[in-house]
């Protein structure tokens, strides 16, 4: 229940329980606030013990866990009838930045054997260079014109 409190904050929170509440009512406070979460546990656990019964035996196996949004996707995504996993082994990250850097550059990304040579260039080692070269001065140095733009 309290994984995450650390000495110095129970530390703390002790020190402070002391001064609100003196020494001598301490224990008497302590006592009654073990009491009042072992209630709150067993009205807990019983209310899931009547919400199993009243759901029927086809929700037997009902975890009140999965109501926790996180733990809903991470066990949705986490199975493969959505087939994630074959979009993911589909998708090919190197090619598409090696597409992606070409289409930045102006070159041609007609054929695949020309992204392929220019993702694996022998002065990178086969490794993408994504900085920003200056290219050499065209004829033209104005920008392309966009009739959309306009």
């Amino acid at each position: 229940m309290f994984n995450d409190i650390g000495p110095m904050e129970l530390l703390t929170i002790i020190v402070i329980a002391v001064l609100v509440f003196g020494p001598d009512k301490l224990p008497k406070v302590i006592q009654d606030v073990t009491r009042t979460i072992r209630k709150i546990r067993e009205f807990s656990e019983s209310a899931k013990q009547d919400i199993r019964s009243e759901l029927g035996p086809e929700f037997k196996d009902f975890d009140f866990e999965d109501l926790n949004p996180k733990t809903l996707l991470r066990k949705q995504l986490g199975n493969d009838e959505l087939g994630l996993q074959e979009i993911r082994n589909g998708f090919d990250l190197k090619k598409e930045m090696a597409e992606l850097t070409d289409a930045v550059n102006g070159r041609d990304t007609g054929s695949s054997s020309s992204s392929d040579s220019a993702a694996a260039t022998p002065s990178t080692g086969g490794k993408i260079d994504m900085t920003k070269k200056p290219e050499e001065s065209e004829k033209d140095d104005r920008p392309p014109f966009d009739f959309d733009a306009t």
